[in-house]
């Protein structure tokens, strides 16, 4: 994912670590990997667009 978005690993380890911590994603531990579930459901963190929720904003950027 790191080399794909163009940042560090350690860089995505800590977004996804906030993302977490914040509600957004669900980490579970699958053997030696971890999988991920998005809770499309919440609404962004920033007043001016709390009306809308992740799930929009990845089908803006996903199409």
């Amino acid at each position: 994912m790191a080399q794909r978005v163009g940042i560090t690993e350690r860089a995505v380890h800590r977004i996804l670590a906030e993302l977490e911590e914040g509600g957004y994603v669900t980490r579970q531990r699958d053997g030696r990997r971890n999988t991920y579930r998005v809770h499309a459901a919440r609404p962004l963190r920033h007043p001016i667009e709390a009306h809308r929720t992740i799930g929009d904003l990845i089908d803006a950027v996903v199409g």
